[in-house]
């Protein structure tokens, strides 16, 4: 008989590997868990860096429009305003602003190219990587699983084997020990439970076979496989944990690399802030808004208590004169004589007039008239018409404006004058190469260049003309000015010089001061009579007011729509005619509200309305 071992022993000796499975695939289970958790952790730190991305862009945006919010509007007047130092300062501060911004920008622009890209693909390889990991750890163990069946399968079939062999000795036995069965059935019992014999000597070698074949695919499984892929998944797991590190540190790099940037920006702004200069805007204030004129003496006192006194000095100044004695006409009077705006005593009546009466009188005059223009051209800043040649502004702003205009034509005829050389190139090259254009086509062109620069250069002249004026290069008085104070410019040519710019003040009026300096001391001569006795211009004509104007200024005219009034000064290019309504009412209206029927054989009498 075979002596087999008992298949419980058997059993027994493969039972813990079964275990050891369940183990194992316990532990990639957590480990699974884990690795997802990882990554989970490193797409929410993406997450996070986006969203900083997106904040740092709103931001420098934000920036970016309040920069340019303020920004002062090309060709407005909020673009002069910024020639002061503290304007500048503020401009600089803006254009540090918009650089501040930037460096926001880049600050965004680096997170997405250095993290938030880099993290996202690096992401994707690690899912793929993991994938492949606990892929392999699943095979693995499904194929220790298989071999754990293969050698279960193999150990019932031996168990079973041996179970028959033992029913078949058993039955040889009885058989054999019974009389009455017969030989041949003998026999056959001991050739079967021989045949059951064989069949669990070979399910003991297969199964010896396959537990051998297992414990070694076991050892392989527990102490390579297995330990390899854990070890891969470790190392994974160890670059994910050094990436998302190294990741929060070029976070904070990226925020680090800028702040010498925005340092300087700073420290510009600092500076542009130390570089405010008070005295240096209270000076420019003083250049941009000095007129120019000099300050108004004193007004002397009008003593209306003593007309009879004034009358007998009056007198007695007429009879020196009338003697030809060439008492100074000036001096001989009080100090405190308002010419050419009193006109001189001659009666009580005349005496109480008031003063507003007597300037009216001496805009009739002849030989005032150049300062009463200059009166006009200052109603005419009021009322918004400015004359093309800034008369209209106090000299020292007159001037500057008249500079500005010279330097912008120049400019101009600068531009005309590069376009007509292109355009001289270009013909010169459509004659070397006729086949690259026309030259006959650039010619009118060019004719209109020539004709735009003359314009131009005249227009230069022109303004230069003016501006010599006002700088004293050249006479700023008309020959009709000259030929109305003829006499008296001769004995002093400064006198109505004085009287068009030392009275004007910058809004327009004059101020009633006869300094000390500018008294003027001339003889006695019939200059002094048309002075006292002069007879009022002559009307040139006739003209109907088209609507009604209220003349609130000193030197205009109120007058109704419809009413018919008399000129006697036609307009001079300022846009105010001067008309009369009687012998005492006379003065200024826009030439817009009136119909005027010019008269050339008007005469010098006239009858008053």
């Amino acid at each position: 008989m075979v002596s087999l071992p008992h298949p419980s022993l058997l059993h027994g000796a493969v039972s813990a590997p079964c275990l050891c499975c369940r183990k194992g695939k316990d532990q990639f289970d957590n480990l699974e868990k884990h690795t997802q958790w990882g990554i989970d952790v490193l797409e929410k730190y993406i997450k996070f860096v986006k969203e900083r991305t997106e904040i740092e862009l709103s931001y420098a945006k934000q920036l970016r429009n309040l920069s340019k919010k303020y920004q002062p509007k090309k060709n407005s007047k909020e673009e002069e305003e910024y020639r002061y130092t503290s304007t500048r300062a503020f401009l600089a501060t803006l254009n540090e602003m918009n650089d501040y911004a930037g460096q926001h920008e880049v600050i965004s622009e680096n997170m997405t190219s250095l993290i938030t890209a880099e993290l996202t693909r690096y992401v994707q390889e690690l899912k793929q990587e993991r994938k492949s990991h606990f892929h392999d750890g699943r095979k693995a163990q499904q194929h220790i699983e298989t071999c754990w069946k293969q050698l279960e399968a193999s150990k019932r079939r031996f168990e079973r084997d041996c179970k028959e062999a033992d029913r078949a000795q058993q039955y040889f036995e009885k058989m054999d020990a019974d009389i009455n069965v017969t030989k041949a059935d003998v026999e056959k019992a001991r050739q079967q439970a021989q045949l059951r014999h064989q069949m669990a000597e070979d399910s003991k070698a297969e199964y010896s076979s396959t537990l051998q074949k297992f414990n070694s695919e076991q050892h392989e499984h527990y102490y390579t496989h297995i330990p390899n892929i854990f070890q891969k998944i470790q190392e994974m797991e160890e670059r994910r944990i050094v990436r998302i590190g190294e990741s929060m540190k070029t976070f904070a790099e990226v925020d680090r690399q800028v702040i010498p940037i925005i340092g300087k920006c700073l420290d510009e702004i600092t500076k542009a802030a130390e570089s405010v200069d008070h005295k240096n805007d209270s000076q420019m204030v003083i250049e941009a808004f000095k007129s120019g004129f000099e300050p108004p003496g004193d007004v002397d006192f009008e003593d209306f208590t003593q007309p009879m006194k004034r009358t007998v000095s009056e007198s007695s100044l007429s009879n020196s004169r009338g003697d030809g004695k060439s008492e100074p006409k000036f001096g001989s009077k009080s100090k405190g004589k308002l010419w050419p705006f009193i006109k001189k005593n001659k009666s009580p009546k005349q005496q109480k007039e008031p003063l507003s009466h007597r300037f009216n009188e001496f805009m009739t005059s002849k030989p005032k008239i150049h300062c009463f223009r200059s009166l006009k051209r200052g109603l005419s800043l009021k009322l918004g018409a400015g004359p093309e040649d800034f008369s209209n502004l106090p000299p020292e702003q007159r001037r500057k404006k008249l500079q500005q205009k010279v330097d912008e034509l120049n400019r101009d005829i600068q531009k005309e004058m590069d376009s007509r050389d292109a355009l001289t190139k270009m013909k010169d090259v459509y004659i070397k190469n006729p086949q690259m254009g026309d030259a006959a086509s650039v010619d009118h062109r060019l004719a209109e260049l020539g004709q735009n620069i003359e314009k131009l250069r005249l227009e230069v002249q022109k303004f230069e003309g003016w501006l010599a004026e006002v700088e004293g290069r050249l006479p700023a008085r008309s020959e009709q000015s000259r030929r109305q104070s003829g006499v008296y410019e001769a004995q002093n040519p400064s006198g109505v010089n004085s009287c068009a710019q030392d009275r004007e003040s910058p809004d327009g009026s004059y101020t009633e001061e006869q300094s000390q300096e500018t008294e003027m001391k001339v003889p006695a001569t019939d200059f002094d009579d048309e002075f006292d006795d002069e007879e009022p211009l002559p009307t040139i004509g006739t003209c109907k007011a088209l609507y009604t104007f209220e003349g609130q200024n000193e030197g205009t005219i109120s007058v109704a729509e419809g009413e018919m009034l008399y000129v006697i000064e036609e307009d001079k290019g300022d846009g105010w005619t001067r008309i009369r309504r009687n012998e005492d009412e006379e003065g200024y209206v826009p030439t817009s509200y009136v119909e005027v029927y010019l008269d050339k054989n008007a005469k010098g009498a006239m009858t008053y309305i």
